[in-house]
């Protein structure tokens, strides 16, 4: 998908949500578990940054059902991702305090569950 087109969809996630756009550079991180892919449904959670640390990862995805184990999530560059699950990319600019789940079917379940003061 092209960034012209992407930023169109995160511009309609974000606005259907309440959201301001708050889009990723190709060089941030994001913790994504690797081995869940494939799995439905699709989670995501953007958390809230604890420090002005910019190369801190503040998304979280995983596919299937969570594990709290110490490797469950791998970091990687966000540019990875839209080979990888294609389907987050269009909510990947909603703000910190916000996260998804979505399956192959249609299902979509976005809500906010802190604001960043």
């Amino acid at each position: 998908m092209n960034k012209f087109v992407l930023e169109l969809k995160q511009k309609a996630i974000c606005a259907k949500y309440g959201s301001d756009f708050s889009p990723l550079s190709d060089n941030d991180m994001i913790a994504i578990a690797i081995d869940t892919i494939g799995k439905q449904p699709i989670s995501g959670r953007r958390e809230l940054r604890v420090t002005d640390n910019l190369d801190e990862i503040t998304w979280f995805i995983y596919c299937g059902e969570y594990s709290s184990d110490d490797d469950f999530f791998q970091p990687l560059h966000v540019s990875h991702l839209e080979s990888l699950l294609p389907m987050v990319m269009p909510y990947l600019a909603l703000m910190e305090g916000f996260g998804f789940v979505i399956d192959n079917e249609g299902y979509e379940d976005v809500w906010c569950f802190a604001h960043q003061a």
